[in-house]
């Protein structure tokens, strides 16, 4: 049975391009919903790193297909929202804050 600790596993491999930097350490993932009997439909909700990312769609992409890697998923959708804004100061991790030069 699929969990959100095993769904950000799965994200963990998914990089933003532009930045080639993970997007679960980059904050861009704000949350996960497991639904169903076995909760084998996932629902993430992301952000990208600003409203105009040209990469949005591939990156939308890689996280529909990792997630659907994922044991016992039978469907995944991914809801993109841009509430609250991305803010790399608040959201990223101290190793990516580090490597954007936000220290």
């Amino acid at each position: 049975m699929p969990t959100t600790e095993t769904v950000y596993a799965a994200l963990e491999r998914v990089e933003d391009p532009e930045l080639r930097l993970g997007i679960v350490p980059l904050g861009l993932i704000y949350g996960v919903d497991l639904a169903g009997d076995a909760q084998e439909h996932v629902t993430v909700r992301m952000t990208f790193t600003s409203p105009m990312c040209p990469v949005g769609p591939s990156i939308k992409q890689d996280v529909h297909d990792a997630v659907m890697t994922v044991v016992g998923v039978k469907s995944a959708r991914v809801d993109i929202t841009f509430s609250p804004p991305w803010d790399p100061r608040e959201m990223a991790n101290d190793d990516v804050k580090l490597l954007l030069g936000l220290w």
